[in-house]
């Protein structure tokens, strides 16, 4: 009897044991470095997550940063305007109020005033304007500020203005 139906995938010789045996464990191989690299990627993938999070939070901090910048030059003016000996109750009593407001609005932003006075001379957030000998203080101790200094959020914004003891 012959077939009309003739199909060559047929005719080939079915592999041995030992062959089968060699293919599974390439196909074994194989998988598993799929898994190493899925995993090297999904660490990889979630390092990118951690780090755009900080880069966000980062960027949250500090993104008042110019805006309060701006407003320090409005802190000295109304300083100063506290310091000026008169008898200008009423308008002492409204720059007072208006330099406690200012400052909340700075304080819930991360603004923090550097005011060294008696402290070591720290030249990460002081700027020394001179030195003078002072009697009774340590050599290096701030003993009189010029300028505040500010810093928002443990970043250094603008170093105080100082006078440092000397010898």
């Amino acid at each position: 009897m012959t077939s009309e139906f003739h199909d060559p995938a047929f005719e080939k010789p079915l592999p041995d044991e030992a062959d089968l045996a060699g293919r599974v464990s390439e196909l074994e191989q194989a998988l598993l470095q799929v898994r190493e690299e899925q995993l090297r990627e999904r660490a990889e993938m979630d390092n990118l997550r951690k780090r755009v999070i900080r880069e966000a939070e980062q960027s949250r901090r500090f993104a008042n940063e110019k805006l309060l910048a701006d407003l320090l030059p409005v802190f000295d003016s109304l300083e100063a305007g506290l310091a000026a000996e008169g008898d200008a109750g009423k308008l002492r009593e409204g720059v007072e109020l208006t330099l406690r407001q200012l400052s909340r609005v700075a304080e819930a932003s991360g603004l923090v005033a550097v005011d060294p006075v008696g402290q070591a001379f720290d030249p990460d957030r002081h700027q020394a304007m001179s030195m003078v000998p002072v009697a009774g203080v340590a050599s290096g101790s701030v003993v009189q500020v010029y300028q505040k200094g500010y810093v928002l959020n443990d970043r250094l914004l603008r170093p105080a203005l100082v006078v440092v003891a000397g010898d």
